[in-house]
C-alpha cells in the first residue's frame, strides 16, 4: 500500500535535495574560476594564491644594442624578473650564433664575438617569477672594419708528410694573440697531442703553428677549425672578417738523413733505408755557404726555379735554373739537381747552402718525396739550426719549449 507524502514532508525532501545540489556542484565552480590543481581546488586560499603568482613575463636586455656598434665582443641576452627558457641569435645571412645559458639560466652568451658589418636578430623566450611565458625581439647591427687581417694556411695539399704542422700567417700584426688562439681549434681522429706556438716568420709576420708532442702518426686525419670572423687582431692588424677549414690526410711515414759529414743522403720509409744518395751540402769555408743543420720541413716541391745569389745575399756568384728543387727553408735552402758540383758528390761540401745531387738522383728522389717529410741534417760544416719561422722548424726546439710558445698558457 502506498502513502503519499505530507506537504510538509515534501517540503523537507526539497531542502534535503537543494543541499546536495550545491555540495555537488560547488568545486565545479572552483574549477572554472582557478584552473588550478586538486590540491588548489580543495583550498580556496592555494588557488588565489596561484592566481596572483602568474605575474608579468620576464624583460630582457641585450648587449650590445643599437646601430654602427663597435664589433668583436660577444652577444648577451640577460633575463630580469624570471628565466631564459631559449635564444636565438642570427645574422642577415640566417646564420645561427651558438651560445650558452648561465647555471642560472638568467644570462645566454655567444660563444663568438659579433662580426663586423653585420645585422643580428635576437629572439628570446622567457618565463617569469610567476610563471608566465614571453617572448622579446631585438636586433642590432655593427659596423664595418676599418682594418681587415687575411691569413695564409699551410699545407695546403690533402696529404701531407710525418712532419709538417698546421700553420697560419697573417698578413698583418696580431697584438690579441691569445683571442685569436682561442678561435682556433684542430681536432683529430686519433687525439693526437698537440699544442700551438706563436713564431715570427722569415718574411716578418706574425705567424702560428699547431706542431704534435710527436710526428705525427701515419694515416691521421687532421681538421683546422678557424673560427675567426669577428675576431679582433689588435690595432695594427684589424679585424679577421672569414672562417677557415681545412682537412688532410698524413701520409706515408718517410724520413730524410743527411750526413754532411759523409756527404751522403738517407732516405727512409716506415723506418727502414730505401736509398742512398752521394750529396754535396754548403761550403764551410764561406760562412754564409754552409748549410743548416737540424730538422728542416720539405715546404713545397717548386719543380724548375731560377735561382739568383743575390736573393739570398752572396752577390752575384750564380744564376741558374735548377731543376727538381725542393724547398727547405724560406731563405733559400733546397735540396736539388746539381749536375755542376757532380765532382764533390760524396766527396766534399762546395754548394751555396743547398743540398745537392745528381740529376738522375734528384729525379727519383723528387717523385718519391712528400711536402712534409722532415730532412734531418748533420756536420760539423753547418752553420747553426734555422730560425724559428725560417720554414718549418718548429721541431728544433724540446716540446716542453714549444709549449711554452703558446699565448694561453
Amino acid at each position: 500500500m502506498s502513502t503519499r507524502p505530507t506537504t510538509s514532508g515534501n517540503r523537507r525532501l526539497a531542502r534535503h535535495w537543494s543541499t546536495c545540489l550545491v555540495a555537488v556542484l560547488s568545486p565545479l565552480v572552483l574549477a572554472a574560476c582557478s584552473g588550478g590543481s586538486p590540491a588548489e581546488k580543495a583550498d580556496g586560499k592555494a588557488a588565489a594564491g596561484a592566481v596572483k603568482a602568474e605575474g608579468p613575463p620576464a624583460t630582457v636586455a641585450v648587449t650590445p644594442s643599437g646601430t654602427g656598434v663597435r664589433a668583436g665582443a660577444p652577444v648577451k641576452v640577460t633575463a630580469s624578473g624570471g628565466t631564459l627558457t631559449s635564444v636565438t641569435v642570427t645574422d642577415g645571412k640566417g646564420a645561427a650564433l651558438s651560445g650558452a645559458l648561465s647555471a642560472g639560466n638568467t644570462v645566454w652568451t655567444s660563444e663568438r664575438p659579433a662580426a663586423p658589418g653585420a645585422t643580428y636578430r635576437v629572439s628570446a623566450k622567457t618565463r617569469g617569477t610567476g610563471g608566465t611565458a614571453g617572448t622579446q625581439d631585438a636586433s642590432f647591427s655593427t659596423e664595418e672594419a676599418d682594418k681587415v687581417n687575411t691569413v695564409v694556411l699551410a699545407p695546403v695539399a690533402r696529404r701531407i708528410g710525418i712532419a709538417h704542422p698546421v700553420s697560419i700567417a697573417f698578413t698583418k700584426p696580431v697584438k690579441n694573440k691569445a683571442a685569436v688562439e682561442k678561435a682556433l681549434k684542430v681536432t683529430t681522429d686519433n687525439n693526437t697531442e698537440g699544442s700551438w706556438g706563436w713564431v715570427r716568420d722569415y718574411h716578418g709576420k706574425d705567424r702560428i703553428d699547431w706542431r704534435p708532442k710527436n710526428y705525427w702518426k701515419p694515416g691521421t686525419k687532421v681538421t683546422l677549425d678557424a673560427r675567426l670572423n669577428g675576431v679582433d687582431s689588435g690595432p695594427s692588424g684589424g679585424f679577421l672578417v672569414k672562417d677557415y677549414k681545412h682537412s688532410f690526410t698524413i701520409g706515408r711515414a718517410q724520413e730524410v738523413k743527411v750526413d754532411l759529414d759523409r756527404k751522403q743522403l738517407t732516405f727512409q720509409q716506415d723506418g727502414k733505408t730505401v736509398r742512398t744518395i752521394p750529396v754535396s751540402g754548403g761550403d764551410p769555408d764561406h760562412g754564409d755557404k754552409a748549410s743548416w743543420r737540424g730538422i728542416q720541413v720539405l715546404m713545397s716541391k717548386e719543380g724548375t726555379v731560377r735561382m739568383r745569389s743575390q736573393s739570398v745575399g752572396l752577390g752575384d756568384a750564380y744564376d741558374k735554373m735548377v731543376g727538381y728543387s725542393m724547398r727547405l727553408t724560406w731563405s733559400g735552402a733546397y735540396a736539388h739537381a746539381a749536375p755542376w758540383n757532380a765532382a764533390y758528390f760524396g766527396k766534399a761540401n762546395k754548394s751555396s747552402g743547398c743540398i745537392g745531387m745528381s740529376t738522375a738522383n734528384a729525379q727519383s728522389f723528387y717523385r718519391d718525396i712528400q711536402v712534409g717529410d722532415p730532412f734531418t741534417v748533420t756536420g760539423k760544416d753547418t752553420k747553426g739550426l734555422p730560425p724559428q719561422g725560417n720554414g718549418f722548424s718548429n721541431w728544433n726546439v724540446s716540446w716542453e719549449d714549444w709549449k711554452q710558445r703558446s699565448a694561453l698558457n
